[in-house]
């Protein structure tokens, strides 16, 4: 049941920190907000069934950092980074600190309930359902040409297009070709979705 989890909103803007607990609780999710990485922290040791949907860009101590702080605590849960200056260097980082989705603003509302629900429906799901999911993601690597997953690893890097075709020796027109073909295969909707999926196939960068 929703109300069994509750969403911690993490966020410095009073105005954002409502907006999103509106939405949520008209979902129908149990929320909670702070504003501060600090406030939360606090309350690491007892969280029960939580996910976090927290802000990149905070004062003291950024969303990235907090993630890193909750996984030196042991207090690792299911969370939802959102950034109105993302990039994706910046995706990497909050995926490997432990993110299982980031989402940039501006967003439609049904983009992050989907995500939230996602992020519910993982708690108490067993190990094996993950490594099912890891193995799909490797399954549509394999499907992929060499010179497409060498634009696939150029971008999970955060390499601009440029960078990548300067570095393969190809034109940037060919790199967004390789590119578009490399969504398709891998089944993903944006550049976010694209570095989770590499990053849970353990992909070598």
């Amino acid at each position: 049941m929703q109300g069994e989890v509750v969403i911690h909103i993490v966020d410095d803007e009073e105005a954002v920190r409502k907006s999103l607990a509106f939405l949520l609780t008209a979902a129908g999710h149990a929320v909670r907000v702070h504003e501060s990485a600090a406030d939360f922290l606090a309350l690491a040791g007892q969280l029960g069934n939580a996910c976090l949907l927290t802000d990149v860009r905070m004062p003291d101590m950024s969303g990235i950092e907090l993630l890193h702080r909750l996984g030196e605590t042991g207090a690792m849960l299911p969370t939802i980074v959102v950034t109105g200056h993302g990039d994706v260097p910046m995706a990497v980082q909050a995926m490997k600190a432990g993110a299982i989705d980031f989402i940039e603003k501006p967003f439609e509302d049904s983009v992050l309930l989907e995500a939230v629900g996602k992020a519910v429906a993982k708690i108490g799901n067993s190990s094996h359902a993950g490594n099912d999911a890891s193995g799909a993601v490797r399954a549509r690597i394999d499907l992929l040409t060499e010179r497409e997953r060498q634009v696939l690893i150029g971008l999970v890097k955060g390499l601009p297009n440029k960078s990548i075709a300067f570095d393969l020796e190809i034109s940037p027109r060919t790199v967004e070709v390789h590119r578009a073909h490399l969504m398709a295969k891998m089944q993903a909707k944006n550049l976010p979705e694209l570095v989770r999926m590499a990053l849970s196939a353990n992909i070598e960068l």
